[in-house]
């Protein structure tokens, strides 16, 4: 006969369910009543009993930590109004471990991608000394300049002789004061006006007046009157190697002395210092030229134009004379070398035609064949040095032929003279075969015979 009595594990199932949260007493009063129990069962309900206080525990200290989310009227701090009462929203950001206050993380200011909360400013910190990044020069309103290390004396003459070069071209001061602002010349600063100088003794007369107005401009502003004189008195010393260069270097660097005095480049003592001290000859030479030159300036002689007027400067009258002066010259000596020389250093080689008409001029005036074959052989020395241009050459000539009738007015036999100095111009390959044969003949006049009684033929 089937018995509706219960094994004692179906009660317990029954208890659990009537009474879920019931307390720990009554669970010793049923240990205790069931004390028939087999030890499989025994031990399985010691094994329930200690998972049912683990649950208690968990549920226990959750309603604690979130009993203050609530509010007065019992709703949920920030949960769902569809769930369920006490039941919190599984997006908020609160501690479900069971630990804390039920308060965000990080007070809401953590999250991926999220730097803080909302209106937070960060402050400067002062970087600590003991992180491993830490980077002493970094630190504090660090300034970043350029260094130009200081010139090497042996690299002093291949960085300084093309800004000379190129002044000599230009001529802009400004430029080359750009040009040094860029080098760290150091101690050896001084040596740029001596290199200067140097380099100018050996060019144009146009070349050492440019130079000298170079002195001039970076006195006071790069270089001071004593390290303009250092440079004066290491040329002083170098004499004796220039003169195998430029024989007239003591002259001309007595004149640059001079004029470094005159445009208070420097000191009125400057020639002072050397009286009686002085055992070089060449430097005694440039020294007396020097003071030559400051004798004449009290006498108003102005020292400006000691280097002459350069090139195109020079008025055209100027530059007629010296070329007629040049011929004559050269009529008297015959050295054409001389000549050639003379005629570089007037620096006009746009004018050059002038000297062709002066020196044809002459061959006609002339008495006799020296002069032919004299200026002939001139013109073909500047024609093969490449002195004297075709153009040049070409203009010369025809500048005579267009103005033979008013020379013939004083030479009679212009004309013939002209066709002889032509033929032998040609001949010496001096000119073209197009300006022999544009070269004007005279017609000749000729009787018909003695019975005609001198009648002309016309």
């Amino acid at each position: 006969v089937a018995t509706n009595q219960k094994t004692p594990f179906e009660q317990e199932e029954t208890s659990k369910a009537n009474h879920p949260y019931s307390d720990d007493d009554d669970v010793l009063n049923e240990v205790e009543v069931n004390g028939n129990w087999t030890p499989q069962e025994k031990a399985l309900h010691e094994a329930r009993l200690k998972a049912k206080a683990k649950r208690r525990l968990r549920k226990s200290s959750s309603r604690n930590s979130t009993s203050e989310s609530f509010s007065e009227s019992g709703e949920v701090v920030g949960g769902d109004p569809h769930s369920p009462k006490g039941k919190v929203n599984t997006n908020d950001r609160k501690s479900r471990t069971g630990k804390g206050r039920g308060l965000p993380k990080k007070g809401g200011a953590g999250g991926k991608g999220v730097w803080g909360a909302a209106g937070m400013v960060y402050e400067d910190e002062e970087p600590d000394i003991h992180d491993p990044n830490y980077d002493e020069s970094s630190q504090g309103d660090t300034v970043y300049e350029t260094v130009v290390p200081e010139i090497d004396e042996k690299e002093l003459e291949k960085m300084v002789n093309p800004i000379v070069q190129e002044y000599f071209e230009h001529g802009d001061t400004k430029e080359v004061q750009m040009l040094l602002k860029e080098l760290n010349l150091g101690q050896h600063k001084y040596e740029f006006s001596s290199l200067a100088v140097s380099l100018s003794l050996e060019g144009k007369a146009s070349h050492r007046e440019l130079t000298s107005r170079l002195l001039s401009d970076l006195s006071g502003k790069m270089l001071s009157q004593s390290e303009m004189g250092r440079a004066f008195d290491k040329m002083l010393k170098e004499l004796p190697d220039l003169i195998l260069d430029t024989p007239d270097a003591p002259q001309m660097l007595g004149q640059f002395i001079a004029r470094a005095i005159a445009d208070h480049v420097l000191p009125m003592s400057f020639l002072d210092c050397y009286k009686g001290k002085v055992d070089c000859e060449h430097a005694r030479v440039a020294l007396d030229r020097a003071a030559v030159l400051l004798s004449m300036k009290r006498e108003m002689v102005r020292l400006d134009n000691v280097w002459g007027v350069g090139g195109g400067l020079r008025p055209v009258k100027h530059l007629i004379k010296e070329m007629n002066l040049l011929l004559k010259e050269y009529l008297i000596s015959g050295d054409v070398s001389e000549a050639e020389h003379c005629l570089r250093d007037l620096e006009v080689p746009h004018f050059h035609h002038e000297l062709v008409y002066e020196a044809v001029v002459m061959v006609l005036e002339s008495k006799g064949d020296t002069a032919t074959h004299m200026m002939m052989k001139l013109l073909q020395s500047f024609w093969k040095t490449g002195l004297i241009t075709v153009d040049q050459m070409n203009r010369g000539f025809q500048r005579v032929y267009d103005e033979l009738p008013e020379i013939s007015l004083d030479v009679p036999h212009a004309h013939s003279i002209m066709e002889t100095f032509v033929d032998l111009c040609y001949q010496e390959s001096v000119i073209t075969k197009q300006l022999r044969d544009a070269c004007p003949s005279r017609g000749r006049k000729r009787f018909v015979s003695e019975g005609d009684g001198g009648m002309i033929k016309n």
